[in-house]
């Protein structure tokens, strides 16, 4: 149980700054959000696949040091009193970053005090490099690692959000799972990663450490399970391995939400960031084969159930695609109406 409970200054007094750390697809997107909200201005918020994440540096790039964008210096406040920066380690021009956001190129694990000193939200929304456990060490794991140590030098820190993954849990065997089952210890090295970076933040910042677990994400540039759909040659699919979806915009609302929201008594240590239908992989795969008119794929009957069933603790209201049907007839009507024109 964490007891030890820590003063912080009145949160109507301290005025916001925003940080996120990452400006890939999502967190680029979550940026822009809080830019076009934050700001009353008309900012990006498509999510979109081509930017990069804050992935951590490779040998030969400048892996020590950090260094402020020109305009990271210049406070971006608003008539409100917001201010917002993305973090990443590429140069601003590498990202289609609203104009309303500060920036500052870094490697997140060398974020400095001075770099931090009037920051109270921090959304940590990174990628590793590849899918090796290293590179999740590397990320995730070593990030998180460092913020916890600066812990005690940031005393405007109100509230870090961690994306994590639903990776982390070990189940496996089509349990239902809600926001009161623990993870048993997953068997990816790489997700055994990811739980660690959660347990550091909130051992460093006990309740105002926020874990979000996201489910499978896809999105309008996220459509691998279409592409499988489409192709002639489709290979056998058990028929009991469950899977849960999410889709990126709603992601994106999820951590806007949780990032911003006024009153930290009602915040969840935990959201479970996926939608309120559960599926097996092959009935997905059946139900696209059926809108795009191609053959469905056959299934495995000796395959035992696999998975997990997801009980998804987000408020609906924050959901504008509560199942798997609403979100890929969507972008299946998107893609009628491209192909049209």
């Amino acid at each position: 149980m964490l007891e030890q409970i820590n003063t912080r200054p009145n949160s109507e007094d301290t005025p916001k700054h925003y940080l996120i750390i990452g400006q890939g697809s999502i967190g680029l997107a979550v940026t822009n959000r809080l830019a076009a909200g934050v700001q009353g201005v008309d900012a990006p918020m498509v999510v979109r696949g081509a930017q990069e994440n804050n992935k951590p540096i490779n040998k030969g790039q400048d892996s020590k040091h950090s260094k402020d964008s020109k305009d990271s210096k210049d406070s971006k406040d608003n008539k409100n009193g917001y201010r917002l920066t993305g973090v990443a380690r590429r140069a601003r021009q590498h990202y289609k970053l609203s104009p309303q956001a500060s920036f500052i190129q870094a490697d997140a694990r060398h974020l400095s005090v001075a770099q931090l000193a009037t920051v109270t939200h921090i959304a940590i929304i990174v990628a590793p490099d590849s899918y090796e456990a290293q590179s999740y060490q590397q990320t995730y794991f070593a990030i998180a690692s460092h913020l916890a140590k600066l812990a005690d030098s940031l005393p405007h820190l109100q509230r870090v959000v961690f994306i994590s993954s639903t990776g982390v849990y070990g189940q496996d065997n089509g349990e239902w799972i809600d926001e009161t089952v623990a993870p048993i210890p997953p068997k990816r090295d790489a997700s055994g990663f990811i739980l660690q970076a959660e347990q550091v933040l909130q051992a460093a910042y006990y309740q105002r450490a926020i874990i979000i677990r996201p489910s499978g994400i896809y999105g309008q540039d996220r459509q691998m399970r279409l592409r499988q759909a489409q192709q002639q040659d489709k290979v056998a699919i058990p028929l009991q391995a469950w899977t849960n979806r999410i889709m990126d915009t709603d992601l994106v609302t999820i951590i806007s939400k949780v990032l911003t929201h006024n009153t930290p008594s009602t915040l969840k240590p935990m959201y479970l960031a996926t939608d309120y239908a559960p599926v097996t992989s092959y009935e997905l795969m059946r139900w696209l084969c059926q809108q795009l008119n191609t053959k469905a794929p056959l299934g495995q009957y000796d395959s035992g159930v696999s998975g997990k069933r997801l009980h998804s603790n987000i408020p609906r209201a924050w959901l504008a695609y509560p199942d798997w049907q609403t979100g890929y007839g969507d972008i299946l009507q998107t893609l009628s109406a491209t192909t049209a024109i």
